[in-house]
């Protein structure tokens, strides 16, 4: 079984005020003509003291953004540049969300409470800073999918239905519109950084490394890294052992989020934003999630390198504060902790116990290969071959020796694994949109967070802290 996040007290803990000067700018919220809870995270609001409050006051604070006690006064945007399909735009920041609380949960980490579709911004640019309800149905189904699955995401906290409508190219239209509330652990991006470095503030950009060492506490470097003692350096090292081990918790869930740009690159190291997500119908490195990704620049297969260039735009954003040999030196780790990461993952999705770098690569191998052949996903793959079962040929020899830690739960019984294909996403969207019938998208997170409960425990994301 998997623990389930730990009740905890209301925290309010408003560090962001440190950085805010050079970081974001207040802003108010959008007036909505309606505001109708249509998810409330039922797990995590206990994990940080929101769990008794009443659905009337929760819809005040997450849908007329009503300020939580002792928090943030004000929302604010925060303020970043960043590559995007590596062509870099100084002309971007937060054009339809905001920041808006702090707290922390249980463990004593430091958290965000931030929106999406809450209104226009200074960042805005000719957008109307608001998101469709199917964005935010969509969003539900990836965190929940990602956080089953041990990939180190945001949480989808909470849904309003705002009672506008929306016109959009990617949807039929006019269509029904909604603002979402995510809890991230920080919505610090590299762009973030690479906004700074650009202005040559380098004071600023200084202050926000103190200001992620203490906000988002990690490891420190290895004992022979060069500049190991430097604020720049630490905060590079532990921002590619976390983006490492995204990129594997990437691969092994079989996903796709499709806008891999450096404002999407969290510092803390976790998935957030999802737009033209996808997850894999069967093994293709190829395979792509936007439909305007025209050169596969973000396809599955290439995620990794993708991940690893935005790291490299990390450290030259840096430069102003370290020399590029300690930095060089903490990106060229991010290979050998890819790889590490792979392997762990893997392990535990499949439900065994690793066995060395050599025999967990040659599985991994075997696997894909397996895939390619039977045409099918890792959601088929994993459930198929839970704790080594039902293996021939060479997968068989690559798993022989392995020992099963993880198939004794019913669910691995089941006919058919979880999974979430565009299909069965279109068709819980059908059912809203058409008939305003919600009890698909319930009935899919509990099963999803059945699937959770089979796995159990994921692997701990690295780079943290060890209370992570």
């Amino acid at each position: 079984m998997r623990a389930e996040p730990q009740p905890s007290e209301y925290r309010p803990s408003i560090k962001v005020r440190k950085v805010a000067g050079f970081l974001a700018d207040p802003v108010e919220a959008a007036q909505f003509p309606q505001t109708e809870l249509r998810f409330r995270n039922d797990r995590w609001d206990e994990a940080v003291g929101l769990g008794a409050m009443p659905n009337t006051d929760f819809v005040r604070h997450f849908g007329k953004f009503m300020p939580l006690p002792d928090n943030l006064p004000q929302p604010l945007a925060l303020r970043y540049h960043g590559h995007q399909f590596q062509t870099y735009n100084p002309e971007i920041g937060d054009g339809r969300g905001f920041l808006f609380a702090q707290l922390r949960d249980g463990q004593d980490r430091l958290l965000d409470l931030g929106t999406k579709g809450s209104g226009t911004t200074p960042y805005s640019r000719s957008g109307d800073g608001r998101l469709t309800l199917k964005g935010a149905v969509r969003e539900i189904l990836a965190t929940e999918m990602l956080e089953a699955l041990g990939v180190y995401t945001s949480k989808t906290f909470a849904v309003v239905e705002t009672g506008e409508e929306l016109w959009r190219n990617d949807e039929p239209s006019p269509t029904r519109s909604a603002v979402l509330t995510r809890l991230s652990h920080g919505h610090v991006r590299i762009g973030s950084f690479q906004r700074l470095m650009a202005l040559e503030e380098h004071a600023a950009l200084a202050k926000l490394v103190d200001y992620c060492l203490e906000a988002f506490p990690g490891p420190p470097p290895p004992a022979d890294a060069p500049g190991r003692d430097e604020p720049a350096i630490i905060l590079m090292h532990q921002v590619t052992e976390r983006l490492a081990d995204l990129a594997a918790s990437y691969m092994v869930a079989g996903f796709v989020h499709g806008v891999l740009n450096t404002d999407n690159m969290n510092i803390s190291g976790e998935s957030f934003d999802y737009g033209p997500w996808r997850w894999l119908p069967e093994w293709d490195p190829r395979f792509t999630a936007a439909y305007f990704d025209q050169t596969g620049l973000y396809a599955f297969g290439r995620q990794p390198d993708a991940i690893r260039w935005n790291l490299g735009q990390f450290a030259i954003a840096l430069r102003p504060l370290a020399e590029s040999q300690p930095l060089i030196a903490a990106l060229e780790r991010f290979g050998a902790l890819y790889g590490e990461a792979m392997m762990r993952r893997f392990a535990w999705r499949l439900g065994v116990e690793q066995r060395g770098p050599a025999r967990d690569a040659a599985l991994i191998e075997a696997a894909e290969v397996t895939m390619r052949k039977e045409g099918i996903g890792p959601d088929h793959f994993f459930h198929r071959h839970r704790g080594g079962r039902g293996a021939a040929g060479k997968l068989a020899e690559a798993l022989e020796g392995y020992a099963d830690v993880g198939s004794e739960d019913s669910y691995w019984n089941a006919h058919d694994p979880q999974a979430m294909l565009i299909d069965e996403v279109e068709a819980i969207w059908a059912a809203i949109d058409k008939r305003d019938d919600w009890q698909m998208l319930r009935d899919k997170v509990a099963a999803i967070r059945r699937l959770g409960d089979a796995l159990g425990e994921p692997p701990a994301p690295r780079g943290h802290a060890s209370t992570m």
